[in-house]
């Protein structure tokens, strides 16, 4: 059986580095899990791209999938966008991200 379990690198608005181990089999997106371990994310659309309340920056060179039209549509409309930002919400947990390393965006409160 696939181990269900990978560990994710998070860096907080402080530049606090967390290791997180984070399961694969729940459905679970990055924004999900973010708030799962308490982690300041607010994600005020319940994961559905229409605010960028989830962005993250992604510091890992991982192979993830495209952003959809939403998705690119809503980073284009945020604050602090830069090229390597994605919404958390739209990066569903899988195996292929071990290792994955984000930092959280700043808010614009």
């Amino acid at each position: 059986m696939e181990n269900s379990l990978i560990s994710i690198h998070i860096i907080d608005r402080d530049g606090v580095e967390n290791t997180y181990e984070a399961p694969t089999d729940m459905g679970l997106n990055l924004m999900d899990f973010c708030r799962a371990v308490e982690l300041p994310v607010k994600g005020e659309c319940g994961g559905m791209a229409m605010c960028a309340t989830c962005q993250v920056y992604i510091l890992s060179d991982h192979a993830l999938p495209e952003p959809t039209e939403d998705e690119l549509g809503m980073l284009d409309q945020a604050f602090f966008v830069k090229t390597n930002s994605r919404l958390g919400c739209q990066l569903h947990l899988s195996s292929d991200m071990e290792g994955l390393k984000v930092q959280l965006a700043s808010e614009n409160d």
